[in-house]
Formats: C-alpha cells, structure tokens, sequence
C-alpha cells in the first residue's frame, strides 16, 4: 500500500485470509465489545502464523495507524500473551475473524477468559490483602482529619476491590472502559450490578468511609465463603475499623 492508500482493516484481513501462513485473525478492543466503537476507535487485530511458516505478511509487524493496529506473532507467542498480562481481558472478550485450526483458536481464548482455580485462589487472597490494605489506611486517614490522602486511598482499594471480584468469579478483571459493558452482560454473582457501581463511583468521588464499610462487609461474607478467611483474621483488631459501626454506618448505607 502506498502513503495515499492506507492499509485499511477490510484490505488486511483479505489479504491475510489468503495467506496459509496465517491460522488465525482476532479482532479485540472496541470493535470486539458491542456498542463500543466510536468514529475514533481503530481495529486491533492479532494475527497469528503458524509455527515455523515464514510469510511475507511479516513486513507489516508494528503496523499502527488510526485505521489499524497489528500484532503479528506465532501460534506459540499467542498462546502465551496475557499468561498472566495485562492483555488477557482484552484477548478473553476478543472477536474470532479467522480459525483455521478447527477451532483451536476459539479454545486459547477461552483458556484466558477462565483462571484456573489455584491461580484464582493465589490472585484473590493476595488483591483481598490489598484491598484490606488501602480500605483501612481510607478510613484511619478519614478518621484522623487527612481528607485527600482518605480519597486516594479509597481510589486505591476500589482498584484491588474489582480485582478480587473478578478472580472470585475466576475471571480477568475488564479494563475500566470496559466494566459496565462486562457487569452488564456478564454480571457477578450474588452482586447487584447498578448498585456495586454506584458504590463504586460514589467511594472514588468521595472517600466516603460509611460507603466503604458498608461495601466491606458484603465483601468480607463473600471472601470467608471462598476459603480467605485468614487473610483477614491477619488484620486482627483492625479489621473494626473496616466493618460498619454498631447503630452507624448499616444504618446510612445499604451495601449492594
């Protein structure tokens, strides 16, 4: 393609599709999720060659413009990006345009949309420490008159709070574009999804401890539920000044 003729998405993936280098081709990012793109959204493709098969398609490795974005990479390079990464959720909710393998592609995708329990189990007790960790220094700085530093800090622990959810469910936490679009089509369990935003919004724009204690204690119920309860006895005395205040906090806020 010359500089007056751009390489366009359509123009690639046909000519990809004729190439039997070429095993695969995914779409993910905007275009993949339904009702995401935007007249500025490009199209991230990955295309995967089989193992050991030169092709001349090489040549567009580190393609970019606000068309097109590819990654080109071998069947081996693809099976293990975002194990672990930050691209798995981008790859666990990515679009199949080409699976010359009988379906091999559609199963390593899969395999990245689904923690394995023991990596799951490490992941949550771990993101439940931190999570402990921000929402305790919020409450103690709110309770001690350091306003910003009781905002960043719940800014903090909502970060690590989704990423917990999400490896309860032993699924990849979405990307921040993507978390109502995931909620609303794949809701946690046992969560109501408008009010876990809303609590969520309303803890990143303020801080407020009454709203994070009570959020805590559906957390703590479901992380006792999932075997983490000693991560959270390690807290000790500490963990009262996570919970709703007796005759307080469960009064004002109902957790979602």
């Amino acid at each position: 393609m010359t500089a007056r003729q751009p390489l366009t998405y359509a123009a690639f993936v046909e000519l990809a599709s004729a190439d039997p280098a070429v095993v695969g081709l995914v779409l993910k990012g905007s275009q993949a999720h339904e009702g995401m793109a935007t007249t500025h959204s490009d199209h991230d493709l990955y295309v995967v060659l089989a193992d050991g098969v030169a092709t001349p398609l090489t040549r567009h490795a580190g393609h970019r413009t606000s068309e097109l974005d590819l990654v080109i990479l071998t069947l081996e390079e693809f099976r293990a990006v975002g194990m672990p990464g930050f691209e798995r959720y981008a790859l666990a909710r990515a679009r199949i345009v080409l699976d010359r393998l009988d379906g091999e592609i559609a199963r390593i995708l899969a395999a990245k949309a689904r923690l394995d329990a023991g990596e799951a189990f490490r992941d949550a007790g771990e993101w439940l420490d931190a999570y402990a960790n921000s929402l305790y220094r919020s409450v103690k700085n709110a309770r001690d008159g350091h306003a910003l530093a009781a905002r960043l800090d719940a800014v903090d622990s909502v970060r690590f709070l989704l990423e917990l959810l999400f490896a309860l469910d032993r699924r990849p936490r979405p990307y921040n574009k993507y978390l109502e679009w995931e909620l609303g089509r794949h809701p946690l369990p046992g969560w109501d999804t408008r009010a876990l935003c809303d609590a969520l919004d309303r803890i990143s724009r303020t801080g407020d401890p009454s709203a994070q204690r009570a959020l805590f204690a559906r957390v703590e119920g479901q992380a006792r539920r999932a075997g983490h309860g000693a991560v959270l006895d390690a807290w000790g005395a500490d963990l009262e000044l996570m919970r709703p205040e007796a005759g307080g906090d469960e009064g004002r806020d109902r957790a979602p």
